[in-house]
């Protein structure tokens, strides 16, 4: 069903607060962390040959030699495994490893691994997407073998998608849609959704990148919920969110489009397009993006790469703003990190995204299509934000807060007027 443009504004706007959350909050943290060193001993080794084999029985998609690792007394987990590597068949893996993190229970017949999965798409990931897993193993055939007796999301780390049922797998020209639970149909459109996609974010953004996107399209919120650690409450009215780690230099886990079916479908085709255009924005300039990078700028970025081809007005684009600077009320700075925080005030937030996005097009029109990317790229080259913006913007636009604030206002004024 179609949605009138204020209305679709809205809701994309809560949406992408929540995506902003995700990123900022969850994705963040985990790059800053001090690494953990692999643990040593025997048992540590023993648990990673077994996991090995598992892998090997993943990228062979053999049954027997995936069972075969498997505790022989836990019947009802390896109905589940065994329904799970089904669920995986036709998904196109071009790698499936193991590391043990950590092992605790070492001397006993009963241990617990604390192992990071890590696997690729073929022809879509350039680095590994990674999960935490907890893994209990048992040891049996009188101390001579260990077998996986229990295997799920380590605390505070989503599930999988394959975990909560088979995966249909729709091929488009630039984009893999992953589905669990949907008809093929719609997968097909949103693949072609998002074949669109890439071709506006490169025209948008020229740095090289991988120009394709993976797609998750679980079966319901709640499914989505799961994918993302998080209540489902957070999305009931979220049309998409993006994961990925930021500042990753081509070296940081993959991104994945995640969208909520019943909040994406509510949307028109204007309103798809511009959803999957913004996401998939965020996937392509993520090696640029770091800490430093305010949320104004990200956000603000990937609505212009969005709405740079869509035939709306500047008023069409930004309701909220416009009606706030229609009747006085001009804001006196640039949208705060804050501002993006997900609430109960649907305008002011709408109001931040349309601020950023009205900064960027500010940007593009006074200094350039190139400085606009070039100043991305300069605030997102430092580590944490104090000094980044301001001095991106000395040295590449040749402006300061101040005075670009003051310019950004009078835009306002000229757009929305």
């Amino acid at each position: 069903m179609a949605v009138r443009t204020q209305d679709a504004r809205r809701e994309r706007t809560r949406r992408r607060s929540t995506a902003g959350a995700v990123l900022a909050a969850l994705l963040i943290a985990p790059a800053c962390a001090a690494p953990r060193e692999a643990p040593t001993g025997i048992t540590a080794q023993e648990v990673g040959a077994t996991l090995e084999r598992r892998a090997a029985a993943v990228m062979g998609h053999d049954t027997a030699a995936y069972l075969a690792a498997l505790d022989p007394r836990a019947a009802s987990f390896r109905a589940a495994q065994s329904a799970e590597l089904r669920n995986l068949a036709d998904v196109p893996l071009e790698s499936w490893a193991y590391e043990v993190k950590d092992v605790t229970g070492e001397g006993g017949d009963r241990v617990t691994a604390e192992v990071e999965l890590r696997y690729r798409i073929k022809g879509y990931d350039k680095a590994p997407m990674s999960s935490s897993r907890t893994v209990e193993l048992v040891r049996r055939d009188d101390g001579r073998t260990w077998y996986i007796s229990a295997d799920r999301a380590a605390d505070g780390a989503p599930g999988q998608l394959w975990e909560q049922g088979d995966v249909d797998v729709v091929r488009g020209t630039h984009s893999l849609v992953l589905g669990v639970g949907r008809q093929a149909a719609e997968l097909r459109r949103i693949a072609a959704t998002a074949d669109a996609a890439v071709p506006a974010v490169t025209g948008a953004w020229p740095e090289p990148w991988g120009e394709r996107v993976v797609v998750i399209v679980p079966e319901s919120v709640e499914d989505m919920a799961g994918l993302l650690d998080s209540p489902a409450a957070s999305y009931r009215g979220i049309a998409a969110v993006t994961t990925g780690e930021v500042g990753g230099g081509g070296r940081a886990p993959a991104d994945r489009v995640i969208v909520n079916p019943q909040a994406y479908g509510m949307l028109g085709d204007f309103g798809q397009r511009v959803v999957l255009t913004h996401e998939t924005t965020h996937v392509a300039t993520r090696a640029h993006t770091s800490a430093a990078t305010p949320v104004w700028l990200s956000e603000g970025f990937a609505d212009r790469a969005a709405y740079r081809q869509e035939s709306r007005t500047a008023p069409e684009v930004a309701p909220e703003l416009a009606e706030a600077v229609r009747s006085g009320d001009l804001p006196a700075r640039l949208p705060s990190d804050e501002d993006f925080g997900f609430g109960e005030d649907a305008a002011k937030l709408s109001r931040a995204y349309e601020g950023g996005w009205l900064a960027c097009e500010l940007i593009a029109r006074d200094w350039g299509e190139e400085e606009l990317i070039a100043f991305y790229k300069a605030v997102g080259s430092r580590s944490e934000r104090d000094g980044a913006v301001e001095q991106a913007m000395h040295t590449v636009l040749g402006t300061t807060p101040q005075d670009f604030t003051a310019r950004w206002r009078e835009y306002l004024r000229a757009r929305l007027g």
